[in-house]
């Protein structure tokens, strides 16, 4: 997400990993990162399809958006939530009362402590990984296309044309 304050929040992210041990994977995207910011634990992207990637990690941190919520659940991955705006933070309390994720932390108030304590939960609360991988497995088993069809093909069939 592009951001005012991208610098504080991109050292926060690395330093974050960092103190937990733990080694990222950044899409840049279009939010502002820059050259300078590099570790060795870490690997940067522009972009990265979601539902190829997150599977692959150990926790997926978002901003909360719905369609990446949609991903990070499907993962089977805890999810670390970080909202910028709009919708976001509901998506986060979702992800944290399903038990798949901690409480989010919004982007104002998101620091080192706070992001390396959610790192440190998710990675090592085995009931959230147990939780997340039921929620995963549901999603995955669903057919939300589909159902959809069928919804729409009902409702179209329930008009009678003369």
């Amino acid at each position: 997400m592009i951001h005012q304050d991208m610098e504080r929040i991109s050292h926060t992210i690395l330093e974050a990993l960092e103190r937990t041990s733990q080694r990222g994977i950044i899409l840049t995207g279009w939010g502002g990162w820059k050259a300078g910011d590099r570790s060795a634990k870490t690997f940067f992207m522009d972009a990265s399809p979601h539902d190829w990637l997150f599977p692959r990690c150990s926790a997926i941190i978002h901003h909360g958006g719905a369609g990446t919520t949609a991903a990070g659940l499907r993962s089977g991955k805890p999810n670390i939530v970080i909202p910028f705006a709009g919708d976001q933070l509901f998506w986060g309390k979702r992800v944290a009362a399903l038990g798949v994720g901690p409480d989010p932390i919004p982007v104002r108030k998101l620091d080192v402590v706070s992001l390396a304590d959610a790192l440190h939960r998710s990675m090592n609360d085995e009931q959230m990984f147990q939780k997340a991988d039921e929620v995963g497995e549901k999603i995955r088993a669903e057919n939300g296309v589909g159902y959809m069809v069928r919804l729409v093909e009902d409702w179209a069939a329930s008009f009678r044309l003369l």
